[in-house]
């Protein structure tokens, strides 16, 4: 490149981000509502918790209440609720009412009664419209199993849910007739995992 187009390519790319700017100036200024968002990270790739969880912080940080309700998740210490219960259980209310995944508790039944617990206590947070974000964490396994009824949880997000209130579930496999409610959805794909190779859970990565 000689010295005489250098002052050239950098006009072009300054004017190519004045009209991107404007652009996107322009369709910023259309979005003007807000509203409570139905949200749903789904998928078989990792970080649909985790991301969720971004959320939550970011609520904490702004001073806004929050909940979590874990569906499946069981008494193993994680980052996330050992950080929210120790310093910020003022702001956010943190509820693990699973006992872990199907196959370690092997008894449907004490599984069908736990989901059924986390759901009510989902519903009276939802309901509780100080709470600016619910997080539903694993719910979707647990409207796959069927431990939930999947009409009840739909027809309470759209008649009950607080106008303002952001609603987050999580877990594989969320149900069509769900993601067809939903304001956001985010499918977390598979593109390679360290369990293949033989690599179990870490502390700082899964847990």
């Amino acid at each position: 490149m000689t010295d005489d187009q250098a002052p050239n390519d950098i006009d072009r790319h300054n004017s190519k981000m004045a009209k991107k700017k404007q652009a996107r100036d322009k369709i910023m200024a259309s979005k003007t509502q807000e509203k409570g968002l139905i949200i749903i990270n789904t998928g078989k790739g990792k970080g649909k918790s985790s991301a969720a969880f971004g959320m939550i912080f970011r609520c904490i940080a702004h001073q806004m209440p929050c909940a979590v309700v874990q569906f499946i998740k069981g008494g193993m210490d994680t980052g996330e609720r050992n950080l929210i219960t120790a310093h910020f259980g003022d702001l956010c209310q943190f509820h693990t009412m699973g006992e872990g995944f199907t196959w370690e508790t092997q008894d449907k039944e004490r599984d069908i009664a736990a989901a059924l617990a986390a759901w009510e206590q989902a519903k009276a947070l939802i309901l509780d419209d100080t709470n600016a974000m619910v997080l539903l964490d694993e719910i979707n396994i647990a409207l796959r199993y069927g431990y939930i009824s999947l009409d009840e949880v739909i027809s309470f997000l759209q008649t009950q849910k607080p106008d303002m209130t952001h609603v987050v579930l999580t877990g594989r496999n969320a149900a069509e007739e769900l993601i067809e409610i939903a304001d956001l959805v985010t499918d977390m794909s598979l593109i390679k995992h360290p369990f293949r190779s033989g690599i179990k859970a870490q502390i700082g990565v899964e847990f």
